[in-house]
């Protein structure tokens, strides 16, 4: 199988992802471009197949300000992979896979009605979960710290990569991925 880098300047053979439960949904040795144009949303898992970066990068399209601007997305991803290279050294993906394997949450609550009452109830998440979780709070964090800010979102976007993969309590998705699991905790 021939291994694309990615952005032409990373290699993800050299990535390990060290959190067993979501080593087999986060895709990031591809064959091809990481531009798959939706044949992964054909079936429901299909989604794990999918590059994690083009994941990413949709769930930065997901605003009403950059909804379909995916070559917008696209810079602001490789700009930011840019970004955490030269601040910390390594490869970005492996960087990145650090980030999700942290800020997905373990635990979450679900409601279930016994009769007339609503119970709130601890269960566990999916590892498939925890990996939309985590990106989805990675996204929203960069939007946070960017949108009608003088921060740009590509700096953004790798300081809360960087500060996720380090497991900061400043980064929006290590603060919302704790507070699912202090909702949970308290639901047991």
């Amino acid at each position: 199988m021939i291994i694309v880098k990615l952005f032409g300047k990373w290699d993800p053979a050299e990535v390990e992802v060290t959190d067993p439960s979501v080593k087999g949904y986060m895709n990031l040795a591809s064959k091809t471009v990481i531009h798959s144009g939706g044949k992964h949303a054909k079936q429901q898992f299909k989604k794990s197949e999918q590059h994690i970066v083009e994941r990413l990068v949709n769930k930065l399209m997901r605003t009403e300000k950059n909804t379909g601007k995916k070559l917008k997305a696209y810079g602001i991803v490789e700009s930011a992979f840019d970004i955490v290279a030269k601040k910390t050294k390594e490869n970005p993906l492996s960087i990145l896979a650090k980030a999700i394997a942290n800020a997905g949450p373990r635990e979450e609550v679900v409601r279930l009605k016994y009769g007339g009452i609503t119970v709130p109830k601890a269960v566990d998440t999916s590892p498939q979960r925890r990996v939309d979780t985590a990106l989805m709070f990675l996204a929203k964090g960069t939007h946070a710290a960017s949108f009608k800010k003088a921060k740009k979102a590509d700096m953004a976007l790798a300081d809360e990569i960087i500060s996720a993969a380090n497991r900061d309590v400043k980064s929006y998705a290590i603060n919302h991925r704790d507070s699912v699991e202090r909702v949970a905790k308290a639901a047991r």
